[in-house]
């Protein structure tokens, strides 16, 4: 199964690999920004069995590990780059030595030695999807980004182009204003609906690359109310921006959601973290998740689901009753809500 890189034409398989988890520990300050310690060599592993069972999208960004995660995943594409679509992000500056993200840089002189440096920690010659990562941007900053972006085009060191933001605003402009431009990457799962931004996507014929297709792990099963996450985890940590967990621990609203539409999702006999993947391809033709995966048993089972495909319209429907139904019942409940606004969707730095 597979997907269009919106109007760039790029040929991607309907599943990608999220890589933000194999950059291993960095930091912001005291704010872990990695998900712990990771076997480097477990992800060199991980990424070439992806690519074994078809999967061809392998989403990753130069601060994740600080440009650890790029190195490894050069590392495992070596030999096999023409087999793999490759797409990185830029806008945050970080020291190497230190693992730690040390501001942000919208400059296009900045951008130009960004992307020289990605190319040199990926060991390739050119990046087929290249992501402004600063999601608050204001419009005017990321417009006058768009002149040096179509150079790297003409270059040949850059395919195509896209913005990481869950503002619609952001989407809708960068999808008018920059002419190779070709995605939006933003959250979108059964948890958490984007409807507007999957508009613009149709609006602009852009791709719809989702990331937190999984919940942030909730959508695999393996959390309860009593799991708690290691402080050198995100998650154990979570800062402001991060919905799913609080104070180390699943936030409950959302494991109610989880329970909500567990058994529509499995009722084919999918995993839960299956049906959740098999919801977004029924949910759009344009959408592209990019499940986090340190693992090779992570990787094949999401995997599999490229096997099964969408649901089926009736067991779409079913989950989206469930939905409904809980949506109903938070309403009635207005002194203890069961579900956050859906003003600030998850996002990752």
């Amino acid at each position: 199964m597979t997907r269009t890189l919106g109007r760039s034409g790029i040929a991607v398989s309907a599943l990608g690999m999220g890589c933000w988890a194999i950059g291993g520990p960095w930091a912001e300050g005291d704010q872990p920004l990695g998900w712990g310690a990771v076997d480097d060599e477990e992800s060199v592993r991980a990424i070439r069995r992806a690519l074994d069972l078809g999967v061809t999208l392998f989403d990753t960004a130069d601060t994740y590990g600080a440009g650890h995660g790029e190195r490894v995943l050069g590392r495992a594409l070596a030999g096999r780059r023409d087999e793999a679509v490759i797409a990185t992000k830029w806008g945050y500056t970080f020291d190497e030595a230190t693992r730690q993200v040390t501001g942000e840089d919208a400059s296009p002189a900045y951008l130009r030695r960004a992307v020289v440096a990605s190319l040199r920690r990926l060991g390739t010659d050119r990046i087929d999807l290249y992501q402004l990562h600063l999601a608050d941007l204001p419009v005017p900053r990321a417009e006058a980004l768009v002149g040096t972006l179509e150079d790297l085009v003409a270059e040949g060191l850059v395919r195509a182009y896209g913005w990481s933001t869950d503002r619609t605003d952001r989407a809708e402009a960068f999808g008018q204003a920059a002419p190779g431009a070709t995605a939006v990457q933003h959250a979108l799962s059964v948890l958490r609906d984007a409807p507007d931004l999957l508009a613009v996507c149709d609006k602009y014929d852009l791709a719809s690359v989702n990331r937190g297709p999984l919940g942030m792990g909730l959508l695999t099963g393996k959390y309860t109310a009593a799991s708690t996450l290691p402080r050198d985890d995100v998650r154990g940590l979570a800062p402001g921006w991060l919905e799913w967990f609080r104070g180390g621990r699943p936030a409950p609203e959302w494991l109610r959601r989880v329970a909500a539409v567990r058994d529509a999702l499995t009722a084919d006999g999918r995993t839960l973290a299956q049906g959740a993947l098999g919801w977004i391809w029924a949910r759009s033709g344009r959408t592209v998740p990019i499940p986090g995966c340190r693992t090779v048993a992570q990787v094949e089972e999401n995997a599999a689901a490229l096997e099964r495909g969408p649901l089926a319209p009736d067991q779409f429907a079913e989950v989206e009753r469930q939905l409904a139904a809980l949506r109903s019942a938070a309403l009635r409940d207005a002194d203890h809500p069961r579900f956050p606004s859906p003003a600030a969707p998850a996002t990752h730095p």
